[in-house]
């Protein structure tokens, strides 16, 4: 009976990781001098490293200009890489560290919510609760949170986690309403009229069309002069910027209309659109854990909603 075993060893085909630090920063600092001053380091090691790490790929990743370097444009897409992948290095290393009271919350939000309603106010919960460090990723994809094990919580919109297992509650009613730059705005023109003229800027995951908006009011709907983006966020921007005028949540320009940088057109004389479009839902046996608990609350609060 033949008791010999084969083990098979897999190797990453990557270079050494010292030579990837080194590269890493040069290139973001554009400078073998400073990146030596960075990684404790003399200059000619970092030139030693780089040239090394040129002989492994066969090419060169910098353009040598006297006293300045500058990645090459094979060097430029290592750097884009090689600067995500230390950013999660780093994330890793930090959680291992938290001192033994720390938690890690992991959101999951959709973008536009992400960027315009939720990050500018997530600097007063991490104030709130130091002990709680965030990790938030973002994406239209709906996340499944029975497979998705490394998710806490997901913030969707438009769409509601419902199911066994899975808890979800809505954050609340939101105006869906005509917005753009008050440069737009002529008080000589009814509003009527203008809606005509103007640009229709649309965000094409919004299930709010201006086609349905049109008809609500009992407008003719031009069929000329759209423009369409994929994020919500993109085209708040875009109404800002005087492209035109968009039909999108109050929610995702409250700064923006605060500053005066956009008006709703038409209001007392348009229909309001009102819709529950942001969900909020988690694990349904963490409903009871502390962080779950705090940072439902502190949204719901915030939302204007009140909690279960």
């Amino acid at each position: 009976m033949n008791n010999n075993h084969v083990y098979y060893i897999y190797m990453r085909n990557i270079p050494n990781y010292v030579l990837l630090r080194a590269f890493e920063a040069a290139a973001r600092l554009e400078s073998f001098t400073l990146a030596a001053k960075e990684l404790h380091l003399t200059q000619s090691a970092i030139s030693h490293q780089i040239r090394e790490l040129e002989d492994y790929f066969g090419k060169s990743l910098f353009l040598r200009q006297n006293r300045r370097v500058a990645p090459t444009a094979e060097g430029r897409r290592l750097l884009d890489s090689l600067s995500r992948v230390f950013d999660v290095i780093e994330a890793a290393c930090n959680e291992v560290t938290l001192a033994p009271s720390s938690q890690i919350l992991a959101l999951h939000c959709s973008p536009s919510f992400a960027a315009k309603w939720l990050s500018p106010r997530l600097p007063e919960f991490i104030k709130d609760n130091p002990d709680i460090t965030i990790r938030l990723t973002s994406g239209a994809d709906h996340i499944d949170l029975l497979r998705n094990q490394e998710i806490d919580i997901a913030i969707s919109y438009q769409f509601s986690h419902e199911g066994p297992g899975v808890t979800s509650l809505s954050l609340g009613e939101e105006k869906i309403t005509p917005l753009c730059s008050p440069d737009l705005i002529d008080p000589n023109i009814p509003v009527e009229e203008l809606m005509s003229k103007l640009t229709l800027i649309e965000s094409s995951l919004n299930h709010h069309s201006w086609e349905q908006w049109f008809k609500i009011n009992h407008l003719k709907n031009p069929s000329t002069r759209k423009i369409a983006f994929d994020r919500a966020a993109l085209s708040v921007s875009a109404a800002v910027d005087g492209i035109g005028v968009v039909l999108e949540s109050i929610r995702f320009a409250e700064r923006e209309i605060s500053r005066g940088e956009l008006v709703e057109i038409g209001a007392g004389v348009f229909l309001p659109t009102m819709d529950r479009t942001h969900f909020l839902s988690f694990k349904s046996n963490t409903k009871n854990n502390h962080k779950i608990k705090l940072f439902k609350e502190w949204i719901c609060t915030k939302a204007g909603v009140a909690t279960e």
